[in-house]
């Protein structure tokens, strides 16, 4: 294959951006993404803070939306797969893909985003698909008319566990500490069903129960050191995300969670190797932002490529 400019992995919404402006920008772009586009927009059930959608606008919806502004880019090409490793310098990257095959980029934009992280209880990895998940909106309907519990005290947990109240009989919400970090309207509406949401703050879920499938979860409040036993037959986690990076040289640089560190051109300490979105060490974690990252890491990176040797 030949050399394209860009190599641009991830097709979340910072990855739809950056390919956006440099395909438009007239630059060789190719994008690999293991899935579909969308990213985590696909696991969210409605957006209501992004601009231009007033009432809302369904995650898929908006994934959708994306994927229609890619159509017709002639410098675009794709790759459906995922990354096992990053190499090279400026001007010569090779991006590695699992199938075998193999991308020169002169430039690389990272938008791979993060993945939820696991509670790192035994047979977790073994009960999920069978009781355990990360995703309400995917797996939500499968628990219609029964119990179950959410793990998490931010925006994800709280949001999703009102999407959940429309579905199963009861919720019950785990948090580690005595107050939630959400945002103060989702607060106020799970306070709001209290016969349909139990709060167990202070606590954390310590052991999980089930022979194929998951019967019951132990609770235990992280103060008294009490325990309870509570039959649930789903178990929904949200407490944080883990960068995806392990694809990238071990020389980047990170911060002490391990996402990438940049300017705010979105260069990161690698020259030609530029980060966007959730991937990025910062403090806000939306779509809006992503699609900002994207952006600006496609106007710095075409800038970049203006300097290289011709």
């Amino acid at each position: 294959m030949s050399v394209v400019d860009s190599c641009i992995i991830g097709e979340g919404p910072a990855g739809v951006t950056a390919a956006l402006y440099l395909a438009r920008s007239g630059a060789s772009v190719h994008l690999v993404e293991q899935m579909t586009t969308g990213g985590q927009i696909l696991q969210t059930a409605e957006l209501e803070n992004y601009p231009g959608h007033p009432k809302g606008i369904k995650g898929y919806e908006l994934a959708d939306l994306f994927a229609a502004h890619l159509e017709g880019l002639s410098t675009l090409t794709r790759s459906t797969a995922s990354v096992s490793h990053v190499e090279g310098q400026a001007g010569n990257f090779t991006v590695t893909m699992s199938n075998g095959k193999s991308i020169t980029a002169k430039t690389v934009v990272v938008a791979t985003g993060a993945k939820h992280r696991k509670l790192g209880l035994a047979r977790e990895d073994e009960l999920t698909g069978h009781g355990v998940s990360y995703c309400a909106l995917c797996d939500g309907n499968f628990f219609r008319g029964r119990k179950v519990a959410v793990v998490g005290g931010g925006n994800a947990a709280l949001e999703e566990s009102l999407y959940l109240a429309n579905i199963v009989d009861t919720i019950h919400l785990i948090h580690r500490r005595g107050e939630f970090r959400a945002r103060k309207e989702y607060q106020d509406r799970i306070l709001a069903m209290p016969n349909k949401v139990i709060l167990h703050l202070d606590s954390a879920v310590t052991d999980l129960h089930g022979d194929s499938d998951l019967e019951s979860v132990t609770v235990t409040n992280l103060k008294t050191k009490a325990s309870e036993t509570i039959p649930v037959e789903g178990l929904f986690v949200y407490v944080g995300f883990e960068p995806v990076t392990s694809f990238l040289p071990q020389d980047i640089a990170k911060d002490s969670a391990g996402f990438l560190v940049t300017d705010t051109e979105m260069r990161t300490s690698i020259p030609g190797i530029f980060a966007a979105g959730d991937i990025r060490s910062k403090l806000c974690r939306q779509v809006i932002t992503a699609a900002g990252d994207g952006a600006t890491a496609a106007q710095a990176a075409f800038v970049f490529l203006e300097q290289l040797p011709h």
